[in-house]
């Protein structure tokens, strides 16, 4: 189960001393706690994965405030955050096999038109999940229904 996994790793970055790797998966953990309090769950490895997703899109959207105030020491921790995330998320699908995915997803809905953007995301973001950002399917959606 990928919450032990994150325990273990939390352990082994504190054995070695790797700061950096520590504070990164106690901010998951974090997170995973509180959504286990506020909905009284207790999480699946699929809601870890969507957590975890949540914190790599924080940390991409900072890096662009990060680089127009020119702050490399933010941006190093932040990319070096970002990889360590990334590491625990299934591997991220090609633009091309995005485009497949979300042009299969609009022959079966019937899609014709820019007013069924909203059915396609929501079809195509349930089948690629944490696979692909929501960015990237967006862009891709709005190329194939213009």
């Amino acid at each position: 189960m990928l919450k032990e996994k994150l325990l273990n790793d939390l352990k082994e970055a504190m054995k070695e001393k790797d700061i950096m790797k520590k504070n990164t998966v106690q901010a998951i953990r974090t997170a995973i706690l509180q959504v286990e309090k506020d909905e009284a769950i207790e999480v699946t490895d699929e809601q870890i994965i969507d957590i975890i997703a949540k914190e790599a899109k924080k940390r991409k959207d900072a890096a662009s405030e990060f680089e127009k105030s020119g702050r490399e020491d933010l941006i190093n921790q932040n990319n070096k955050e970002l990889e360590i995330l990334t590491q625990y998320l299934p591997k991220q699908l090609t633009v091309e096999e995005i485009e497949s995915i979300v042009k299969e997803v609009i022959q079966s809905i019937g899609a014709t038109s820019m007013k069924d953007m909203g059915m396609v995301m929501k079809t195509s973001k349930e089948k690629i999940g944490a696979a692909g950002d929501g960015k990237t399917i967006s862009e891709v959606v709005k190329k194939l229904l213009s």
